[in-house]
């Protein structure tokens, strides 16, 4: 990254902002996934919307390892790209994951047994840990891009394997489902 002079702005009230935005988002899933109600007549339409959600979440998996791998050599401008698609491609998941609950609703897991636990399991940690991953991917990111890049080489050890974490097993998720259909 361009590490010439950055206008500074208040860190404090832009993460306040940060975590205020994750917050709002956080609450608009809860109430995606727990209030509204799946829209009867979408049966069917927009089936390619689930296999989307892992091809963006593995999409953004190989991204983020690519951008790892580019900062331990050095080479800011390609980490920078990989980082950014990374991100692209965490937000293009979140578009397909709102559009296909909010049609489709929750797609239940239909394994029993002690497959039924580790689903939960893997689950619960994906779940827990992307509500985490959020404002952290979006502090560092601002570090990052308003040039504060020793802030966000102290975050970036903390939220890249959370985000890593979050990208495998959405993957892990979709393909458990799809295989226990």
């Amino acid at each position: 990254m361009n590490q010439q002079a950055v206008p500074r702005t208040n860190s404090s009230a832009a993460i306040a902002g940060i975590v205020a935005v994750s917050l709002v988002a956080l609450g608009f899933l809860c109430w995606l996934l727990f209030v509204h109600q799946a829209v009867p007549t979408a049966s069917g339409r927009f089936d390619f919307l689930l296999p989307l959600e892992g091809v963006f979440n593995g999409a953004s998996a190989v991204a983020l390892i690519v951008g790892l791998r580019m900062i331990k050599r050095r080479r800011i401008t390609a980490h920078r790209n990989a980082m950014l698609s990374a991100f692209v491609f965490s937000s293009l998941f979140l578009i397909c994951y709102i559009v296909h609950h909010a049609l489709h609703g929750d797609q239940l897991f239909a394994g029993h047994g002690a497959i039924r636990a580790i689903y939960l399991g893997i689950l619960i940690s994906h779940i827990v840990l992307s509500a985490v991953a959020l404002p952290l991917i979006l502090v560092t990111f601002f570090f990052a891009l308003t040039g504060r890049f020793g802030a966000h080489r102290k975050l970036a050890p903390v939220t890249y394997p959370i985000w890593l974490y979050v990208s495998v097993t959405g993957v892990v998720v979709y393909a458990m489902l799809s295989a226990w259909r």
